[in-house]
């Protein structure tokens, strides 16, 4: 079994080889392929986490498109003053299929 764990975002995920990822909005075209840092990777037995090594691995994605997450209700409240206040946000968001770990 061989996967990696990827930096995207702030955020760190595993991917595998055909796993479709949504992350925050990335500066790419629907099409384009992209390269994302690896933080560790496991081929069967064998677990690389010195950085040295991680930066032979190369791990590829595809662009599949863009698209915004659900919208979420931020809602601030204080009893007996009058005060309220609503806001809401929707985050921008790109779907990549991952193509090859090497």
């Amino acid at each position: 079994m061989v996967y990696a764990v990827v930096r995207a975002g702030g955020r760190q995920e595993k991917v595998e080889v055909g796993t479709i990822v949504t992350l925050d909005r990335l500066k790419a075209a629907e099409g384009e392929t992209i390269e994302l840092p690896a933080v560790l990777f496991v081929d069967g037995d064998a677990v690389t986490t010195d950085a040295a090594k991680l930066a032979e691995v190369k791990v590829t994605a595809e662009v599949l498109n863009d698209l915004r997450g659900p919208k979420i209700v931020i809602q601030k409240y204080k009893n007996k003053t009058g005060y309220k206040k609503r806001q809401g946000h929707r985050q921008d968001l790109t779907r990549v299929k991952i193509t090859g770990i090497k």
